[in-house]
């Protein structure tokens, strides 16, 4: 599933005040193109609501929360591997593994082979915090799109994975 961060750079990325041109609303697809940053704008919306309703619970940004959960799913992964995982630059993950170890949430391990190699590991305390953390996508999101058919579901997150695949940027 895409995280909130994803859908919302998708947003920002289609919001850039260079996307959204006077010019635009002369030409006969421009009520396809409103229609879709309609649409963007909505999915926006509600994914800062649930970014908010995230920072209640631990202080965690969905960005964090979903660096926990990638760790969590992973028994050790470097940051160079965590970044490509959570679609960040190194520089941007590097600022949140910062915050999240200051927190006590994760530690850096060095790899003994490979002094070069630093591993990153959750801590105890960022096992159970991600273990309670609630979903990264808003709950009346989750439960309206598990009532959806199979195909409908796979046809959503296609659609959305190709849209962010043709915005350009990653960060």
């Amino acid at each position: 599933m895409l995280s909130c961060q994803t859908v919302t750079q998708l947003i920002m990325l289609f919001m850039n005040e260079e996307n959204i041109r006077a010019e635009t609303i002369e030409k006969p697809e421009s009520r396809l193109e409103l229609s879709l940053f309609q649409a963007l704008r909505r999915l926006q919306q509600d994914a800062e609501m649930h970014a908010k309703r995230l920072a209640r619970y631990g202080g965690l940004s969905p960005v964090q929360l979903m660096i926990l959960q990638v760790l969590a799913s992973e028994r050790q992964l470097t940051a160079s591997a965590l970044s490509k995982r959570v679609s960040l630059t190194p520089a941007t993950l590097s600022g949140q593994l910062d915050r999240l170890a200051e927190r006590g949430l994760l530690s850096r391990q060095r790899d003994d082979q490979d002094r070069r190699r630093q591993w990153l590991l959750l801590t105890e305390e960022g096992r159970e915090l991600q273990q309670q953390a609630p979903s990264l996508l808003p709950p009346e999101f989750v439960a309206r799109f598990a009532a959806l058919p199979e195909w409908e579901q796979h046809g959503i997150t296609a659609a959305l994975l190709r849209a962010a695949s043709i915005c350009g940027s990653r960060e």
